[in-house]
């Protein structure tokens, strides 16, 4: 049953555009563990988030090959700017082709290294930040963008279920499971925000600065 209202949800959502297929099935064929792809059904949902904010200014850590950069810049105000940022430089050849492809070069910016080293560097205020990067490092990743958000400002956050893995005893050398209990727990309780969490593939937390 569970497939099929997930089929049912996705026949009512708007079509993957061919950019964007294009994006996906070079992912799935030519790159390490492409289901970190946002993929069609989130990456609608990225795109409506953004539209409805219409923020001038988005920070994205975990760019993978472009895809959510992409849904997230459709929502730019005339004159925005995206900034994405991706650790494994291996990537850059797909990221550069692919938001050239997209025709969205003058609103994404993307950087190729650290987050935790170039977000302290970026004096710019965010209304929007995506968090999709490594999950060891989630809680850091969140402290380090907090400051960046304007007030009223919205975070969301992937993979906040971890394939089911937050709910069960955690092994003690799965560091990614760690890391994603130990923001979850952290947020549970931070009273600076707005929360709530979507049970749409890996599960998605939609925070709002106040």
């Amino acid at each position: 049953m569970k497939k099929l209202i997930e089929d049912y949800s996705i026949s009512l959502t708007n079509n993957e555009d061919l950019i964007l297929q294009e994006i996906r099935r070079e992912t799935n064929l030519k790159i390490l563990m492409p289901r970190m792809l946002s993929g069609h059904f989130q990456g609608v949902l990225l795109e409506m988030i953004s539209k409805m904010i219409n923020p001038e200014k988005i920070l994205e850590l975990g760019t993978f090959t472009g895809y959510s950069a992409i849904c997230l810049a459709k929502g730019l105000k005339n004159n925005g700017k995206l900034h994405t940022i991706e650790y494994n430089e291996e990537l850059e050849i797909y990221i550069k082709k692919n938001i050239k492809k997209s025709n969205l070069e003058d609103k994404i910016k993307y950087y190729i290294g650290d987050a935790l080293q170039i977000v302290p560097k970026l004096d710019i205020k965010f209304d929007l930040i995506f968090i999709d990067a490594d999950k060891r490092s989630y809680l850091q990743y969140y402290n380090a963008v907090f400051d960046k958000v304007t007030d009223g400002g919205y975070i969301i956050i992937d993979n906040i279920f971890w394939n089911g893995k937050v709910l069960e005893e955690i092994k003690k050398n799965d560091l990614y499971t760690k890391g994603v209990v130990e923001l979850n727990n952290f947020i549970k309780t931070d009273s600076r925000v707005d929360k709530i969490t979507l049970p749409i593939r890996d599960g998605l937390m939609i925070l709002r600065k106040k």
